[in-house]
C-alpha cells in the first residue's frame, strides 16, 4: 500500500455524518474521580533496575483509592521525547474509569519515524519496535539494551511497586518476572501508540487505546510497513480503539494504518477541536491527549474527557 504524504483536512459535516466523533461534551460528562481520591507515585527507572542508565525520567503511576481489587492496568507510552507526566489529565481520567495506571519512561530517541521511512527494508520498523519493546537483537539501527526494553522496564517497575506497596495489587500484573498482558491495557501517543499496537498484535491484551499512530512506512514510495497489514493479531478487533486529529500532518497516513490494522470505524474518533496551544509545526498531533495542547472547557476541564472515557471503556463496571 503506497501512501500520499499530505495534510488531510476533513470537513466537520463529513465527520459527523460518518458518526465518527463527538466534537465536545457536556460538563456532566467530564466528571471523574475527585483528585483527593487518587494516589500518585513518581518512580525513577534507575530505582527499579540498576542496569537502566538512559531515558530515566520518572515513571508516573496513578490509581483511585477505591479501585476494584482485580482492576486492569493501563500502560501508557509517551511519544518521542515525551515526559510520562505530560499526559496526566488523560491518565487521571483513566484512573477514574477504574484502571491502575502507569505512564512509562522508555528509550524513545531516535524515533521509528525518523529511522525507517528512508530505509529500503520493509521490516525496518518492526525490527526497531521489537528491539525497543522486547530487547531482541533485531536491528543495529538502535543500541537499546535488553535492560532498557519496555517489557523489562515495566516488569521491574511492577515488581518494585509490589514490594513497596504490597497491599495495592501490583503483583497481579506479573507472571513470575514477565508482564501478564491479558491483565494489561496498552495505550500511547505517537511512537508510544505504535509500541502499544505492536504489543497488542503479538500478544493478547485487555484493551488497546491508540492516539495518532502508528503510521510506519518505508522506502521512496512511503509504503505502509508490512506488520500493519497483519491486522489486530492476538488481540480481538473489538478491543481496539483509536483517535487522531483531522488536521495533524499525518492524518491521512494514520487513517490508512488504522484501516490496515482492521480497527472498526465505530471505535475510531477523529478529533476536530483547535488545540489550546499552537506550538511547533504540528500542534494538532499531541493535542488529543497532551496536557499543554488539549482544548479546554470554560471551567478548565479537558474537552476530550468524554472521548477519552469512550476509548478507555468502563472496567470499574465490569
Amino acid at each position: 500500500m503506497r501512501l500520499a504524504f499530505r495534510k488531510t483536512i476533513v470537513s466537520r459535516a463529513t465527520l459527523l455524518s460518518a458518526l465518527l466523533i463527538p466534537v465536545g461534551h457536556s460538563p456532566a460528562a467530564a466528571q471523574t474521580a475527585p483528585a483527593a481520591a487518587l494516589v500518585r507515585y513518581r518512580v525513577a527507572p534507575t530505582e527499579t533496575d540498576s542496569a537502566i542508565h538512559r531515558f530515566t525520567m520518572a515513571n508516573y503511576v496513578v490509581f483511585d483509592r477505591a479501585v476494584k481489587a482485580n482492576a486492569p492496568l493501563l500502560l501508557f507510552m509517551p511519544g518521542t521525547g515525551g515526559n510520562p507526566a505530560n499526559t496526566t489529565d488523560f491518565l487521571d481520567v483513566a484512573a477514574g474509569q477504574g484502571y491502575r495506571v502507569i505512564s512509562l519512561a522508555y528509550n524513545d530517541v531516535p524515533a521509528v519515524a525518523q529511522l525507517c521511512p528512508r530505509d529500503r527494508d520493509p521490516d525496518c520498523s518492526a525490527k526497531v519496535r521489537r528491539r525497543r519493546i522486547y530487547g531482541d537483537d533485531a536491528t543495529r539501527l538502535i543500541d537499546d539494551t535488553p535492560a532498557e526494553a519496555i517489557v523489562n522496564r515495566l516488569a521491574k517497575l511492577l515488581a518494585k511497586l509490589d514490594r513497596d506497596h504490597p497491599n495495592e495489587g501490583w503483583g497481579q500484573y506479573l507472571g513470575g518476572t514477565a508482564p501478564r498482558w491479558e491483565r494489561i491495557a496498552v495505550s500511547g501517543l505517537s511512537q508510544g501508540a505504535g509500541m502499544a499496537a505492536f504489543i497488542a498484535q503479538k500478544t493478547r491484551v485487555a484493551r488497546v487505546v491508540l492516539f495518532s499512530s502508528p503510521w510506519d512506512n518505508y522506502g521512496a514510495g512511503h509504503t505502509l510497513a508490512p506488520w500493519l497489514g497483519k491486522g489486530t493479531g492476538a488481540t480481538p478487533r473489538e478491543s481496539w480503539f483509536a483517535a487522531y486529529h483531522e488536521k495533524e500532518n499525518t492524518a491521512g497516513i494514520i487513517a490508512q494504518a488504522y484501516r490496515a490494522l482492521g480497527i472498526p470505524q465505530s471505535q475510531i474518533r477523529v478529533l476536530t477541536l483547535e488545540p489550546a496551544r499552537m506550538a511547533g509545526d504540528n500542534p494538532y498531533h499531541p493535542s488529543s491527549v497532551g496536557n499543554g495542547g488539549t482544548p479546554r472547557e470554560p471551567d478548565g476541564t479537558p474537552s476530550y474527557t468524554a472521548v477519552w472515557k469512550f476509548l478507555l471503556g468502563q472496567p470499574n463496571q465490569q
